[in-house]
């Protein structure tokens, strides 16, 4: 029987924005396709993008994504073998109903969450934990984007579930990624900044950061902010407060971040939570060492002083110490970042690793 999968996508669809994941969607419809695979695609919108036309796209328009799924399948009676879930909440009255509804398909759901610096609250612990106990039996195979995730899913949803845990690296199309090439170590760093402008990507401890240097290393800083988001009136109004609208602007959202990256020396990515992060990938696929905080799946990639630096989430002194360290040359990262992420953290091999996970169920 050939595999027929329907993937359940709590994504939102926008042509004036292409990210990793967009990269991510296109490359696994290909390959599987190219395996004699049928994929149906449940997003929340349609997308007029010529990428996005080869893709069979059922759009959920005017209902929860979860619902239309349900809806349209009992509805034209449709059978699948696989069905897989990304950015869907895990271990919900969704998967039973799922299994009500394809008994015989096997459910996977991907984590793609990252979990609060300090922690869930007891209540929301002991909710996810009791949501393990009635839910988790199904979902037949969970998938973690880093070892952290798949850590932090038994954390949730306790350790019978462990069995059914597996890690599968997010990958970043490393050949549309431009290089930088070598620079001095004397001149002056370029930093950059690539992240939605959310309170928990920590943007507000990095201008503060700046304001704390030295006036005689202030003046050489120079941060580009590639992002939109909701906090992005009051972060330039902090940078306003401290006078620091000529070493830090903000770019607005680029679609051509990927060619960007090796115009610059450093990305900073002072989060407070991640889940596995596409835009440290891309950085260093471009040879551009990482500033960032130890927090979700940054240690698998981030090896401090090799291939970038790592201060603790929330530690303005921390970070401005660092980035002092950096423009006074006494920091400095020459080497090539670029083939770590070719050989671990490939699109092709995360898709390689996709096709594996079905054939195997």
């Amino acid at each position: 029987m050939i595999p027929t999968i329907a993937i359940i996508c709590n994504y939102v669809l926008r042509d004036d924005r292409i990210g990793g994941m967009d990269y991510f969607f296109w490359a696994f419809d290909q390959a599987f396709k190219t395996k004699g695979l049928a994929l149906d695609w449940y997003f929340p919108n349609n997308s007029a993008h010529p990428n996005y036309k080869s893709l069979h796209i059922i759009p959920a328009l005017e209902q929860t994504l979860e619902q239309h799924f349900l809806d349209h399948t009992k509805r034209q009676q449709l059978s699948y073998s696989h069905i897989m879930t990304h950015f869907v909440g895990l271990c919900t009255p969704f998967y039973k109903a799922v299994k009500q509804l394809h008994s015989t398909a096997v459910v996977i759901g991907v984590d793609h969450n990252p979990r609060p610096l300090e922690g869930y609250t007891i209540q929301k612990r002991v909710k996810k934990r009791l949501q393990g106990i009635i839910y988790g039996q199904h979902i037949d195979q969970f998938v973690g984007v880093s070892n952290y995730t798949c850590h932090e899913l038994v954390k949730d949803f306790g350790s019978s579930l462990k069995p059914k845990i597996k890690t599968i690296y997010n990958g970043i199309k490393v050949n549309s990624i431009r290089e930088r090439g070598e620079r001095s170590p004397q001149s002056a760093p370029r930093f950059l900044v690539v992240s939605h402008l959310r309170q928990s990507k920590g943007i507000q401890d990095l201008i503060k950061a700046v304001a704390q240097l030295p006036p005689e290393v202030k003046v050489k800083i120079s941060i580009d902010i590639y992002g939109e988001g909701p906090q992005e009136l009051f972060l330039k109004y902090l940078t306003s407060k401290h006078d620091l609208t000529k070493q830090i602007v903000f770019k607005g959202s680029s679609d051509s971040i990927h060619r960007l990256y090796a115009d610059y020396d450093y990305m900073i990515q002072p989060t407070h939570m991640e889940c596995f992060s596409l835009s440290i990938l891309e950085s260093l696929a471009a040879n551009v060492p990482v500033i960032t905080t130890p927090v979700g799946g940054n240690t698998e990639v981030i090896i401090d002083d090799e291939n970038g630096w790592l201060f603790k989430a929330k530690d303005i002194d921390a970070l401005t110490k660092l980035l002092a360290s950096v423009l006074r040359g006494e920091l400095f990262i020459t080497s090539l970042t670029r083939p770590l992420i070719e050989r671990r953290f490939a699109l092709e091999k995360m898709t390689e690793d996709y096709i594996e996970l079905i054939n195997m169920k």
